[in-house]
C-alpha cells in the first residue's frame, strides 16, 4: 500500500440522515457542512471535502445500515416509548418524558411498532422501519376507539405502548378541550360584534325616541345623554336602582345640577321636583320623560315655581 492509498478520493460521498445545523456526523466520524443546506430534513448525500468539510450532493433513499443504537418501541405523534419505557406507570405521563424521533414516514398505523435507531451515540433517534406487531395492539387501538380509561385489561401490553396510549388519549382530550375553547371564544366574539353592530345601529337612530329606548337596553348611559340632549340638559351620572329596573340620574341644566329618577323606557318616575297639581293633588312626574322633564324645570324657574326635593 502506497500513500496515495491514504488519500481521500476526491468522489468519495456518504449517505447520513441530517435533521439541521452544519454538524454531520457518522458512528466514526465528524463533518462541518459548507455551502447551501437542505431546505428540508431528510436523508441525503454528502460528498467529502477536504479537512474534514462536506456539502450537500443530493437527496438519497433511506439507509438504515448507518444507524446504530437500535431500538423498539411505538410511536405517538413523533414521540417514541420503548418496549421498557421506565415511566409508563408515572400517573401524570409528561410528553417530555418522550423523546423526539426524526423522519418518520407518513401514514403509519396508530400504536404501530417501529423500529428507530442513531447515527451516532447520543444523537437523535432516527425512523428506521416498521416492525411487526407483537399482539395486543388491535385490541389498544379499540380501547383507544372506545375511550377507554387505560389497557389494563388487555393482555401483553408493553410499558411502552401502554405510555403513547395513554399520551395519545390525552392529546386526543386535548385536542377537544382546545376545539371547544376556541368555539367558546368564537360565540362570545360572534356575540359582541353583533351588540356591537346593533349599538351602532342604534346610536344612528338616537335621534328617535324609539331609537334611544332601544338603545337604554344595551347602553342606557348613551341613551339617557342624547335624551337630556334633547331638553338642553347635559349628563353628570347615572346608577341602577337595587331591586328596580330604574334609574337615578344626576344632569346639569342652566348652570344647576338636578337628579330624578326613571325608568328602563326613560320615563320618569320621580323628577326630583315639586309635579303636584295643587287643584287635583295629583303627582304628575310620569308624564314626563328625560328628553321632556328639562323643559318643565325651566318653565318652572321662569314661573318662580320651582322647589327641587332632591338637592345634589
Amino acid at each position: 500500500m502506497g500513500w496515495q492509498d491514504l488519500l481521500q478520493h476526491e468522489d468519495e460521498r456518504i449517505e447520513l440522515p441530517w435533521t439541521g445545523g452544519r454538524a454531520l456526523r457518522s458512528f466514526t466520524r465528524k463533518w462541518t457542512i459548507v455551502g447551501d443546506l437542505p431546505r428540508e430534513h431528510g436523508w441525503y448525500s454528502f460528498k467529502l471535502l477536504k479537512g474534514r468539510s462536506t456539502t450537500v450532493d443530493r437527496a438519497t433513499e433511506k439507509q438504515p445500515t448507518t444507524l446504530s443504537y437500535m431500538r423498539t418501541g411505538y410511536l405517538v405523534g413523533d414521540r417514541f416509548a420503548t418496549d421498557e419505557f421506565s415511566g409508563s406507570r408515572v400517573r401524570k405521563l409528561d410528553v417530555n418524558l418522550l423523546p423526539r424521533v426524526h423522519l418518520i414516514e407518513d401514514d403509519l398505523d396508530r400504536f404501530a411498532r417501529c423500529r428507530v435507531g442513531q447515527a451516532y451515540l447520543d444523537g437523535p433517534l432516527i425512523f428506521c422501519h416498521q416492525e411487526m406487531p407483537l399482539g395486543p395492539e388491535d385490541d389498544v387501538l379499540r380501547a383507544y376507539e372506545d375511550r377507554a380509561e387505560s389497557v389494563d385489561t388487555v393482555k401483553g401490553v408493553t410499558p411502552g405502548l401502554d405510555a403513547v396510549f395513554r399520551m395519545a388519549s390525552w392529546q386526543r382530550l386535548e385536542a377537544e378541550r382546545r376545539r371547544a375553547e376556541l368555539e367558546r371564544l368564537r360565540l362570545e366574539e360572534e356575540a359582541k360584534r353583533e351588540a356591537e353592530e346593533r349599538r351602532q345601529n342604534l346610536i344612528k337612530q338616537l335621534g328617535d325616541g324609539h331609537g334611544r329606548r332601544e338603545m337604554a337596553k344595551v347602553d342606557f348611559e348613551a341613551a339617557a345623554r342624547a335624551a337630556l340632549a334633547v331638553g338642553g340638559a347635559e349628563l353628570l351620572d347615572w346608577k341602577p336602582v337595587r331591586g328596580r329596573k330604574e334609574w337615578t340620574v344626576r344632569y346639569r341644566l342652566d348652570g344647576r345640577r338636578f337628579e330624578c329618577v326613571c325608568d328602563e323606557n326613560l320615563r320618569i318616575i320621580d323628577s326630583g321636583i315639586c309635579m303636584v297639581d295643587h287643584r287635583t293633588g295629583i303627582k304628575g312626574d310620569t308624564r314626563f320623560t328625560l328628553e321632556s322633564l328639562p323643559g318643565v324645570v325651566r318653565q318652572a324657574e321662569r314661573d318662580g315655581v320651582l322647589v327641587v326635593f332632591r338637592n345634589v
